[in-house]
């Protein structure tokens, strides 16, 4: 996967390097998910099409927002605790490599866990007492959108609209998952 900061129109003369560029170029399909359009530039690719010149462009952006259960005491408490557990197996484990004692390794790491978990509970308690009861939920966030159309140069445009012709042509499930 390549960054979104780069484009072709990041070599422009008097444009500073790396910034986002709005995309350039003719469409030659439209997808209703990434995936589609995802399987669209693998069908140019494998047909030796210069797939440097395509863009995938994602429409009609969206944040969306899934709720995947309700926080309570017990649970941000549980997740305070297990998070402060990794860090302080993490920090116990870096304190016994460069402890003076060969083989003491047992004492910083149980420190390290006992007090990664005293503090993960703290720290999630306090987040989550201050909240107030504002959001008693936990949710996962994603950017999603509308719809994703693929652009081309113009040089390449027309074969590349009659390749995703022939692909759009195809039955279901003959070979490359089917459009």
């Amino acid at each position: 996967m390549t960054s979104s900061f780069s484009g072709q129109g990041q070599n422009r003369p008097g444009m500073p390097p790396r910034l986002p560029t709005p995309p350039s170029g003719w469409p030659i399909g439209s997808y209703a998910t990434y995936e589609e359009a995802q399987r669209a530039v693998d069908f140019l690719a494998d047909d030796d099409f210069p797939v440097q010149e395509v863009t995938i462009v994602g429409v009609d952006l969206m944040m969306v927002e899934r709720v995947t259960g309700k926080l309570t005491w017990g649970r941000v408490l549980g997740t305070g605790a297990a998070s402060g557990a990794w860090f302080g197996v993490f920090v116990g484990v870096l304190l016994s490599l460069f402890s003076p004692t060969t083989g003491a390794w047992a004492g910083p790491i149980l420190v390290g866990v006992v007090t990664g978990v005293a503090f993960g509970m703290i720290f999630a308690a306090v987040g989550y007492g201050s909240s107030r009861g504002r959001r008693d939920f936990q949710s996962a966030s994603q950017l999603v959108a509308g719809r994703y159309d693929v652009l081309c140069q113009p040089r390449s445009a027309e074969r590349g609209r009659d390749l995703l012709a022939k692909l759009a042509m195809r039955p279901a499930g003959s070979g490359d998952g089917g459009l």
